[in-house]
Parts: C-alpha cells; sequence; structure tokens
C-alpha cells in the first residue's frame, strides 16, 4: 500500500476534523454570546419594570396625603388614580418584546408622568401639603424613584442596543437566523429624554 496515499488521506481527515471543529466553535461561541446578550436586555426589562412598579407603589400614599388637605380636588385625584391604574395593567413579557406592547407601555407611563405634574401644579396652591412630612418623605423617594426611572431606561437602551447591532453583524447575523434571534425594540427617545422627568414638588 502506497504510504503517501494514506498520508494524504489523514490529512484531508485532518483538515476536515480542523474545519468542523472551527465552525462548531464559532457557532457555540456566537449562540452564547447571544444568549448573553438577550438575556441582559430581558434581565433589564425587568429592572426597568420594578423601577416603574415603585413610582406607582407610591402614587397611592401621595394622593391620600394631599386628599387629607384638598379633597375637593376630586377630578384631579381621580386623573392621578386612573392613569396609575392603566400604567400598572400594562404588563410585558420580556421573552415577547414587541414595538407595539413597548409603544403602549410607555404611553401609559408617560399618562401617569403628566397625571403626577397636574396634581403638583395643585399641591402648589396648598402650603400646609408641602410643610406636611409625609408629604415630604414621598416627594424624596418620588424624585429619587424617577432617577432611577431613568438610569434603568438609559441602560435598557444600551443593553438592547448592544443585542440589535450583534445579530446585525457577519457571520453571528447567520446564527442569528438559524437559531431565531430577532430584533429587540426599544425605546424611542423623546426630546429631553436624555434627562430625568422633573416632578416639581
Amino acid at each position: 500500500m502506497d504510504t503517501s496515499k494514506i498520508s494524504k488521506k489523514w490529512i484531508t481527515i485532518g483538515i476536515l476534523v480542523l474545519v468542523v471543529l472551527i465552525i462548531y466553535s464559532s457557532i457555540r461561541g456566537s449562540y452564547n454570546t447571544l444568549v448573553t446578550l438577550e438575556e441582559a436586555v430581558e434581565g433589564q426589562w425587568a429592572q426597568v419594570e420594578n423601577v416603574y412598579q415603585r413610582r406607582a407603589d407610591l402614587i397611592p400614599n401621595l394622593v391620600n396625603v394631599v386628599r387629607g388637605f384638598a379633597a375637593h380636588e376630586r377630578e384631579t385625584l381621580e386623573g392621578v388614580v386612573e392613569a396609575r391604574s392603566r400604567a400598572t395593567s400594562v404588563n410585558i413579557d420580556p421573552t415577547n418584546l414587541t414595538p407595539e406592547a413597548l409603544q403602549q407601555f410607555d404611553q401609559a407611563q408617560q399618562g401617569l408622568s403628566s397625571a403626577l405634574s397636574r396634581l403638583m401644579v395643585v399641591v402648589e396652591r396648598y402650603p400646609d401639603i408641602k410643610a406636611n412630612q409625609n408629604f415630604l418623605e414621598l416627594q424624596t423617594q418620588l424624585e429619587g424613584t424617577e432617577n432611577r426611572i431613568a438610569n434603568e431606561r438609559r441602560i435598557f437602551i444600551e443593553l438592547t442596543r448592544d443585542y440589535n447591532t450583534s445579530i446585525r453583524r457577519f457571520p453571528r447575523n447567520i446564527y442569528a437566523s438559524m437559531f431565531g434571534f430577532e430584533r429587540k425594540p426599544t425605546f424611542e427617545a423623546r426630546p429631553g429624554s436624555e434627562l430625568p422627568p422633573v416632578i416639581e414638588f
């Protein structure tokens, strides 16, 4: 038997095995990276919902304090309660984050922010409310929560951008398509969105 033919055969087999290992390693590495990036986006979405829920949890106490001093401002108080109800009724499964669902969530939260702003205009007319210790504590907590909301949204936007960029880059775009990784929506930038919302007390 010709030893040169045997050597060529083994060299060919060796090259094929090496190519298969390189392809496997590339696919495995890309897949694992995409999974990690997707999990980061979904985990951060949970953080975004968490800080919005914290804000929603503060609102009943805030409304009660204002009601104690300005019960006749019923329309404004009811507006805040209704906006809170709408905002907390919009829940999104982070594994199925669609642009429509995110837009609905964002609109509900913006509605709540607007209702809170209207409530703060009412508060301006009542110095006794602004001097109340419970109100002052709620003010501090709400301001801190608004800052956290802005921060968590920023992180979510950054992680989503990283994920979306990754699934579009070659050769990951091939693997992303093979394994069903799809583009994730993110918050649309609004004028002044780089700054945290300001709620005046």
